[in-house]
């Protein structure tokens, strides 16, 4: 005889695994840690004050 499938509990279970697939693909596509976006700032004000300290008038 076949397994009792309760519908309510698979279709949860489904919609759980698709937002968990999209989470995991944006991640990818658009995440950065914390400690990557402070380097970037801290190389980007680090550029910008040497670009200023060339500038040869105001």
């Amino acid at each position: 005889m076949a397994e009792v499938i309760n519908l309510r509990q698979f279709k949860k279970q489904a919609a759980r695994q698709a937002a968990r697939t999209e989470a995991d693909t944006n991640a990818v596509k658009f995440g950065r840690t914390k400690a990557m976006k402070k380097r970037e700032a801290e190389d980007a004000s680090r550029a910008k004050s040497a670009l200023d300290g060339h500038k040869l008038e105001d």
